[in-house]
């Protein structure tokens, strides 16, 4: 009897892992190739996809700040009213220089801004830091490698959007991106009277694309369709650079519909155009990188198939062993419990779960009236479990999936925006509905509210526009999660709601004094700010815990109580001036933050 016990358990397990391992095999190679490669290929354009809303954010800020040469009066009336090119050029030598360095901050990386007229005369140049290697041209018609015919093209196209394009600068040895927007008589906005040409360092995309690059092998590149490509990044084989030249040089002469046919059998092309502009995104992807989690699981299958039979053997040779006897010894005494002698008790003793399981059926003998009322008590107890186990169902992971489920099928409906829109979504209850860490990081909070202002455009229909200045060194300071949505979203619906016009929300994060300062500045309606500001020094948390949003008040308190009295919100606002609203905290870094809490 017990030999034979034992060897059914061997067998039992020995068999029904082989056999599991077998059928996941089998469907592995029927089912995994296609899924795996599919996701591969979703994930590269996703990627894709993302990197371009980035590049987008980018190339808005670039382009507000062109288009806010508006704001000079007197020079557009001149500029469209026939005055001379040496007089312009005498009033308003510096007016370049003013939009290079109030308009743009260090982040955008601006080299260099010129002006021009109808004729493509240079009015005024703005050159930052020049220096034998960091040299830029004073104009760009000088010199035909310049690529100035891109840009006396569009000023004589009716191309309204912005020009995107590109030239190599042999001082600094790389590609520089250049930005232009025309300049329209501003009582028909019909006739062009000039344009504004900005040159930006190709470290601003290379920040972006790097992040976003899918693999080492990947070769990923930006250019606008009839024109240079702007900036590559990775680092592609031989043959690959092969396919770029090609693909570069068709996008370059317009020609994209023969793209299709470039790439060969080893490798995959993907292309993500740009919302708004004339630049797209592509990158060229060795088909063995789509492959490469396949052939992984599949190595690691052989490996645990292996491993598994062998454990398996062994462990059960030992668990047969160390099970048989003493459940034959329990079973041998519940038989003659049943056969009517009742005062016999299991003698195995043993710590092990087999002893326990002893103990237990000589309690449950000894103590059989008081089961009676532990089983009901068990009942209770099973209901509750089941009741908990139903509302446990219903969390904040199904309405995850439930928005990358709608993303996929927006995505492969052609509805790209509703796609973004509910990656955007996801990203900001994900990040919103983490209540373990209580701390979160500057960057982290600029990409929450990024994902946030992404939406509220989608909303708003981009109705408000939006500019960032972060330092680079409060990056990774430490901010409680939820503190800086919450002041924009107060600018929104409170300055900006009844606000008629152009609509603005400036944002920046900087050090000063061991303090880590965040201001949210909005154009809107402003507010009485000394009433605001007594409020704010009252910190009514009954107030607070009353509302049904997170206001003013809740991250004022929230700071006060987190780092003391000292600390928190402060407002600067006049009724129809606009508001300015300060976050001060004291700078900490992620893990200090963690540690004074406990």
């Amino acid at each position: 009897m017990r030999l034979r016990m034992r060897t059914k358990i061997l067998l039992a397990c020995l068999c029904s892992t082989l056999a599991a391992l077998a059928i996941q095999t089998l469907l592995f190679e029927r089912t995994s190739s296609t899924l795996l490669y599919g996701q591969a290929e979703n994930a590269g354009y996703r990627t894709l996809e993302n990197m371009q809303n980035e590049l987008r954010i980018f190339i808005r800020e670039i382009e507000g700040g062109l288009v806010k040469i508006y704001n000079d009066r007197d020079f557009l009336k001149e500029l469209g009213g026939g005055t001379s090119i040496e007089k312009l050029r005498e009033d308003y030598y510096r007016l370049a220089y003013t939009i290079g360095t109030e308009n743009f901050s260090t982040s955008d990386r601006v080299l260099a801004v010129y002006i021009y007229n109808a004729e493509h005369e240079i009015v005024s140049t703005y050159r930052k830091a020049v220096t034998p290697k960091h040299n830029y041209p004073r104009d760009i018609y000088e010199n035909e490698s310049y690529n100035g015919e891109k840009v006396k093209e569009y000023a004589a196209s009716s191309e309204a959007e912005m020009l995107i394009s590109s030239y190599y600068n042999p001082y600094r040895e790389k590609n520089i991106v250049r930005f232009a927007v025309k300049i329209y008589d501003t009582t028909s906005l019909n006739d062009t009277i000039g344009y504004i040409v900005c040159d930006v360092d190709s470290k601003a995309l290379e920040k972006i694309m790097e992040k976003y690059q899918i693999d080492d092998g990947t070769y990923t590149w930006v250019q606008p369709v009839g024109d240079r490509a702007i900036y590559a990044v990775g680092e592609a084989e031989k043959e690959s650079l092969a396919h770029y030249e090609k693909i570069e040089k068709c996008i370059r002469d317009g020609e994209t519909e023969k793209l299709g046919s470039i790439p060969g059998g080893g490798e995959v092309l993907f292309c993500v155009q740009q919302q708004g502009y004339n630049l797209d995104a592509y990158a060229i992807m060795p088909q063995e990188l789509l492959h490469r989690s396949q052939e992984m699981l599949g190595r690691n299958l052989l490996l645990v198939a292996t491993a598994v039979t062998a454990l398996i053997t062994l462990f059960i040779t030992y668990i047969t062993r160390s099970l048989a006897r003493p459940l034959e010894a329990l079973t041998e005494t519940m038989s003659r419990i049943r056969a009517g002698d009742t005062r016999r008790r299991a003698s195995y003793r043993s710590k092990d779960e087999i002893g326990q399981l002893g103990e237990e059926f000589n309690k449950m003998l000894d103590e059989i009236e008081r089961l009676i009322g532990r089983e009901y008590e068990n009942q209770l107890l099973l209901s509750k479990a089941e009741y908990k186990a139903l509302q446990a169902q219903i969390n904040p992971h199904f309405l995850y999936n439930t928005l990358e489920t709608m993303s996929s099928i927006a995505s492969i409906q052609n509805c790209e925006l509703v796609s973004t829109l509910c990656q955007s979504l996801s990203n900001i209850f994900r990040y919103s509905l983490d209540m373990k860490h209580p701390y979160s990081t500057v960057v982290k909070e600029i990409n929450h509210l990024k994902n946030y202002i992404f939406v509220m455009n989608v909303r708003m229909r981009e109705e408000v526009k939006y500019g960032f200045d972060i330092e680079e060194a409060v990056l990774q300071d430490s901010i409680p999660r939820l503190s800086l949505q919450p002041l924009v979203e107060n600018a929104l619906n409170h300055g900006l709601k009844n606000k008629h016009g152009e609509k603005s929300v400036e944002i920046r994060a900087w050090e000063e004094d061991g303090l880590l300062l965040v201001s949210v500045t909005d154009n809107g309606v402003g507010m009485d700010g000394e009433e605001m500001n007594r409020r704010l020094r009252e910190n009514d948390r009954d107030a607070m815990e009353s509302g049904s949003s997170i206001g003013l008040g809740n991250i004022n308190a929230r700071m006060k109580m987190l780092y003391g009295e000292e600390y928190g919100v402060f407002v600067e606002s006049a009724v129809g001036k606009g508001s300015r609203v300060l976050l001060r905290i004291p700078r900490r870094k992620i893990e200090e933050a963690e540690a004074w809490k406990k």
